[in-house]
């Protein structure tokens, strides 16, 4: 498969269903978490950011959550944004889609004068994120049944 891809913001309702999709495999399907649990409340006023191959086919996903959406993840300190619901299709692992997709998210949290991006790492994941330059903070803890630790970047 050719590396060429590229990271955009999902503006429109086909890059919001391309997100959702690669959720729906990545999350549910590879991790079986509960399809109601996946999507949340929270997804109508997220950035979403969306990988997308040269020829159309979605490689991956993530959102921003910012503002009071994200307050009751990061205690309430409103320059905190919340990285989430990160996932990379299987095919496309390896190739820097994660990295790509989190940095973009990073850049629009700057725009959006936040100074700093927690998100709760899978375990497995955290790896991932420390060369990224996030670090963990906290206990462990499930989310859907999968351990998580909480970590942080400052901008």
């Amino acid at each position: 498969m050719s590396a060429a891809y590229g990271v955009r913001v999902a503006e429109d309702p086909a890059d919001r269903e391309a997100c959702f999709a690669v959720r729906k495999e990545v999350f549910v399907v590879e991790q079986s978490v509960p399809e109601d649990i996946e999507y949340d409340a929270h997804d109508a006023g997220a950035l979403h950011v969306l990988a997308v191959r040269a020829d159309g086919v979605p490689l991956g996903t993530g959102r921003l959550l910012s503002g009071a959406a994200a307050a009751g993840k990061t205690g309430g300190d409103p320059a905190v944004g919340v990285l989430g619901r990160l996932a990379v299709t299987r095919e496309a692992r390896g190739l820097g889609v994660g990295a790509a997709l989190v940095r973009a998210i990073e850049d629009a949290a700057r725009a959006r004068g936040l100074t700093a991006v927690d998100l709760h790492a899978q375990t497995q994941a955290l790896g991932f994120y420390e060369r990224l330059g996030y670090v963990a903070y906290g206990p462990e803890f499930p989310d859907a049944g999968i351990p998580h630790r909480a970590m942080r970047r400052a901008l």
